[in-house]
Parts: structure tokens; C-alpha cells; sequence
């Protein structure tokens, strides 16, 4: 099973240089431009392992890898104020709102929210 399109994970979008403003109201407009979204680092191994888990089940979600973007240390601070936690990452957002960090995600997949979750997103059909 193989889950890529641009990338190795699913849809890895440049985040555009040209626009400044608040770090957090560029997470919610990435974050509303498509079904799954999940802010990451490309050597956390904890962002693999979500990665794995949406391409797994036949999710292709956008990954915004911070380390590689310009203004990822400030988003990454942002994170961590709307998360209220550290490490910040991997932050994924479904349907354009927050799901959270990796214990919320399994928590979702475990009691059996996550898909439907999905499902209402468009990014699951079955």
C-alpha cells in the first residue's frame, strides 16, 4: 500500500513566502485548504508515525513540514500556544478544525470517532 502523490506522505504544499502575518492565522487558513491536514517535522518520528496511520487508511492528507518552511520555528510557537503543550507537532486538523496531537488522533482511531470524522471531510468514501 503506497500513499503518494507530490511527496513520499500524501500532498506536501510550499507554503507561499509572500504573505506575513500572525503565525496562527496561517495555521487556520493551511489548515482550511484542504480534508486532512497535519503540520509535522521530517525527522519526528512521531509525525511519521501519523503519517502512516491516515496512509494507512487510505487518507492522501497535506503535510506542512515546519522544519523546511521559513516561518516554521514561529508557527511551531504558535502551536504550541493553541495546543497548550510541547512538542508541538504532529498537529492535525480534519475538516479544517482541530483535532490535536498524536494522543488525541489514536484516542479518535481507538473509541472509533476518527473515521466518521473522515467521512464528513470527504477525505474517506468508504
Amino acid at each position: 500500500m503506497h500513499c503518494q502523490t507530490t511527496g513520499s506522505w500524501g500532498s506536501y504544499m510550499p507554503t507561499p513566502r509572500t504573505s506575513v502575518g500572525d503565525p496562527l492565522e496561517r495555521i487556520e487558513r493551511l489548515a482550511s485548504e484542504n480534508a486532512v491536514v497535519i503540520f509535522s517535522i521530517s525527522s519526528c518520528c512521531m509525525c511519521h508515525a501519523i503519517k502512516r496511520l491516515f496512509c494507512g487508511m487510505g487518507v492522501n492528507p497535506t503535510v506542512y513540514e515546519l522544519d523546511e518552511d521559513p516561518r516554521g520555528k514561529d508557527m511551531e510557537k504558535a502551536l504550541v500556544r493553541l495546543l497548550g503543550t510541547s512538542p508541538p507537532v504532529p498537529v492535525v486538523f480534519i475538516g479544517g478544525k482541530l483535532v490535536g496531537a498524536m494522543d488525541r488522533v489514536m484516542a479518535s482511531h481507538i473509541n472509533g470517532t476518527l473515521v466518521p470524522l473522515l467521512k464528513q471531510a470527504g477525505a474517506l468514501w468508504l
